[in-house]
């Protein structure tokens, strides 16, 4: 695999292992949608922990795994667990949920990061990819202190939003959006289209800092 000269593609994580030589690059067989430790949420008010089963080497999960902070060095490789569910690539992690239905809010508090992305992506991407490159995936990212909305490696600019500290997202599974939400307003920012027909779970890359998710959250009423 070609090293990306643009860090908006794939991330520094990816570099780094790849220069570092430390991956094998396995044939990736597909996953099943349906893994026996995700939880089903309900139709409305998601409720999610981080699956340290998909988590990146250099990402670490703390705070009863509602958090992730990026480690420059990170773990070597070949000391974590391996199993087909794990991001072996980049620096990945997925919520431990599967969405198939209904509208769903959370909030994600962004701590010394300049370089993350957040959003959804199918249960069953490839571990091989990251976030926001695939059709697989939609995401907002947030890099060089601009946001982008991200699917099959597609970036569209997203204004009005400045430096993140703490933003939302709103995923209506049957409307087909995802949403970028001010928390402070609040209101939406961005919406993303697309036509879910496959399980869902919250997505998240990061590649300094630290961020903390905020789930089981009622809408805001205010949002339309």
């Amino acid at each position: 695999m070609a090293a990306p000269t643009n860090m908006l593609y794939c991330g520094r994580a990816g570099l780094r292992v790849l220069a570092a030589g430390l991956i094998r690059h396995p044939r990736w067989l597909g996953l099943s949608p349906f893994r026996p430790y995700v939880t089903n949420t309900p139709r409305n008010n998601i409720k999610f922990k981080l699956d340290e089963r998909t988590a990146h080497s250099s990402l670490d999960l703390f705070k009863k795994d509602t958090g992730v902070i990026y480690r420059v060095l990170g773990l070597d490789p070949t000391l974590v667990p391996d199993n087909p569910e794990r991001f072996r690539e980049w620096a990945v992690v997925l919520g431990a949920c599967s969405v198939t239905g209904g509208r769903h809010y959370w909030e994600v508090t962004v701590r010394k990061s300049q370089e993350f992305r957040i959003g959804v992506a199918d249960l069953g991407m490839s571990r091989d990819e990251c976030i926001g490159t695939n059709s697989s995936s939609w995401v907002f990212g947030y890099v060089q202190r601009k946001w982008y909305a991200m699917t099959t490696n597609e970036m569209v600019p997203v204004g009005l939003v400045g430096k993140p500290d703490r933003v939302g997202l709103l995923l209506d599974y049957e409307g087909g959006r995802l949403e970028l939400v001010d928390t402070e307003k609040p209101r939406i920012v961005h919406s993303m289209r697309a036509v879910f027909k496959t399980p869902l779970c919250p997505a998240f890359a990061l590649w300094d800092g630290e961020l903390l998710t905020h789930s089981e959250l009622e809408v805001p009423g205010e949002l339309p």
